[in-house]
């Protein structure tokens, strides 16, 4: 059971409300606000992931200590870009050490405060505040 992917979509409406503890048709409100988005079928129907029940459970939370629903609907979707920027804050941290490997002792990249990149064979960031990221030989 631990080896069931929690972004796989694969439980239907009853299924997800009953784990969710809520009424199918409060899914369906959810889902027409954008509170939590399920995949669908080819037909149309829609299906859960294990991450969506857990969403869904935390809308009910978050509900019950009285926050509204468009706040609720603002809070998940900041927490959606935080999950976001972390996954590119990760593949940049893959690149660099990537980079680092290949060229040891040389300037890696730097990135500008717009978040352009540019490599050792481009131009530096204009902008004063640019972060350049570089080994020592």
């Amino acid at each position: 059971m631990n080896n069931i992917d929690p972004d796989a979509p694969i439980l239907t409406i009853a299924a997800a409300a009953e784990l969710a503890r809520m009424h199918p048709q409060t899914l369906r409100q959810y889902d027409r606000m954008g509170l939590v988005k399920p995949s669908r079928t080819i037909g149309q129907s829609r299906r859960y992931t294990l991450r969506n029940v857990t969403q869904l459970v935390e809308v009910a939370k978050l509900s019950n200590e009285g926050v509204s629903l468009v706040a609720i609907k603002r809070i998940m979707d900041l927490e959606n870009q935080a999950v976001d920027l972390k996954s590119r804050v990760a593949e940049l941290e893959r690149l660099v050490e990537e980079l680092a490997m290949r060229q040891p002792g040389n300037r890696v990249f730097a990135v500008g405060d717009s978040g352009t990149i540019s490599l050792p064979t481009g131009k530096r960031p204009k902008k004063s505040n640019a972060v350049e990221v570089w080994r020592d030989k």
